[in-house]
Parts: C-alpha cells; structure tokens; sequence
C-alpha cells in the first residue's frame, strides 16, 4: 500500500462523498489492517428525539462505509466495490450526545469477493453499539465492457 494511498486518497473515500460530507464522516486512521471512521453527534442525525439516540440507519450507513474502506486497504488502493451482503446486529442504543465511531478489517479476500467485520462504538470496540459482517463485489472486469465476454452465432460481441 502507497503512502499517497493512506495521507491522500482514504481521507477523502471516507467523507469526500456526497453522502458521506452531508453525514459528516470523517477519516480517524489506520493500525494495521483496521480503520476507523468518525460520525460527530449532530441533532439532526437524531432517530428518536426523545432519547436523542442516532439513527439506525446512519448506523448501518457508517458500518457499511467503513467496510467498503477495509476493502481499498486490503486490495491497497482504490477499485470499484459494491455492497453484497450486509447484515447488522444492534447490541444497544448508542449514547445520546457522543460521536460514533466505525472500525472495519476484511479479514478474507478472494478474486472477486471480500469479506470485512465492523463495528460502531463510543469509546472502545470492546462495548460496540452495533457490529456487522459484510460482503462486497470487487471489480474484476479489468476495464472490459459488460458483456464483452458473450459471443454472437458469428463469435463477435
């Protein structure tokens, strides 16, 4: 993996996105094979404004963003991917007031496929808030069309 790839491209995959600069993610770092990524408490991230607890589905956003960024750190660079499978299980209500973190590792990769855990906590991921397990396609056509591996009765595209 490039230096230029960690100091330049992966801060701004984790927030330059449309989405995720509306959102607020923001790049925390990388040990190893993990990285992290910050969602600051907003009111307006808010699900239930009773309790002042952030919504689920931004949870499930960030899991699946950082997961996506597990991915580019496994390949070491960028390479479109897309979201297979994900599922998220939620362990409690994440607390009212605070920033939510996201770490994500993809621990198997094959060909086409990769494979990441995550997980959303406060303080630690040892008390995550939520925590996911994801699949992700990896581009594999190397700049081919679609369909330019189907053959017509005169054997062209």
């Amino acid at each position: 993996m490039t230096d230029s790839f960690i100091t330049d491209l992966l801060p701004q995959l984790a927030g330059g996105a449309a989405h995720t600069h509306a959102l607020g993610f923001a790049f925390e770092g990388l040990e190893g094979d993990r990285v992290r990524i910050r969602v600051p408490y907003r009111a307006d991230l808010v699900g239930d404004p009773g309790t002042g607890v952030l919504a689920g589905g931004l949870v499930t956003t960030l899991l699946d963003h950082v997961g996506g960024l597990a991915v580019w750190v496994k390949l070491g660079g960028f390479k479109p991917v897309a979201t297979l499978d994900l599922r998220v299980d939620y362990m409690r209500a994440a607390e009212a007031g605070r920033d939510l973190i996201a770490e994500a590792r993809c621990f198997q990769m094959t060909r086409s496929i990769a494979f990441v855990r995550a997980w959303a906590f406060e303080d630690s991921p040892d008390n995550p808030a939520a925590a996911s397990q994801a699949a992700y396609v990896i581009e594999t056509t190397g700049g081919r069309p679609v369909g330019a591996n189907l053959r017509t009765a005169k054997g062209t595209v």
